[in-house]
């Protein structure tokens, strides 16, 4: 299960880690474009609501692979000074309140997103329907718990012994690797 699991969250965080990079892009695109607009007397309309939608699909779709990454900041003033078992525990905890926090984030921007269906809410400017965004903040969230999930069944779970040194390191590259002793 934990297999499963943990193929799920890496394909679903990459996939979605692609589309912020490609989110973030457009943003880039847009805002070159609206400043070789404006230099040419006319500025992209609606460029500020279109950056507000794509900086929060950046941001949300990022959440997992950020974590995956291990790209979050995490306090581990203590870690040297507390067992192996401690150190597991708090580890678990912490991703299980973060877990916790995410699912009913996503779950309530998912809710917000059916109310601003039901109220036809559209973009001041453009007259876009929000919706689309605020569910793709909800399945950023959702993927978030998804990753933290995984997480502390991956802290409670069997611990594999760590590799020799000697599989772990990487052999040096360059032209002194390479060199022949004489």
């Amino acid at each position: 299960m934990i297999g499963f699991l943990h193929t799920v969250r890496t394909l679903a965080s990459r996939a979605l880690g692609a589309l912020a990079g490609l989110a973030v892009l457009a943003m880039v695109a847009l805002a070159c474009g609206n400043i070789a607009g404006r230099a040419l007397g006319s500025p992209i309309t609606g460029s500020y609501e279109l950056m507000g939608f794509l900086g929060a699909v950046a941001a949300a779709f990022a959440l997992g692979s950020s974590q995956l990454a291990k790209g979050h900041v995490a306090v581990t003033i203590l870690d040297p000074y507390l067992p192996k078992t401690a150190r597991r525990l708090l580890d678990a905890l912490g991703a299980l309140v973060g877990a916790a926090f995410f699912a009913v984030a996503g779950y309530e921007v998912f809710e917000l997103a059916r109310f601003m269906i039901s109220t036809g809410e559209l973009s001041e400017t453009l007259r876009l329907p929000y919706y689309p965004f605020v569910w793709a903040v909800s399945a950023g969230c959702a993927v978030m718990a998804l990753v933290l999930l995984t997480d502390v069944l991956l802290a409670l779970g069997p611990q594999r012994p760590a590799a020799p040194a000697a599989v772990r390191e990487k052999p040096a590259d360059g032209p002194a690797a390479r060199e022949k002793p004489a």
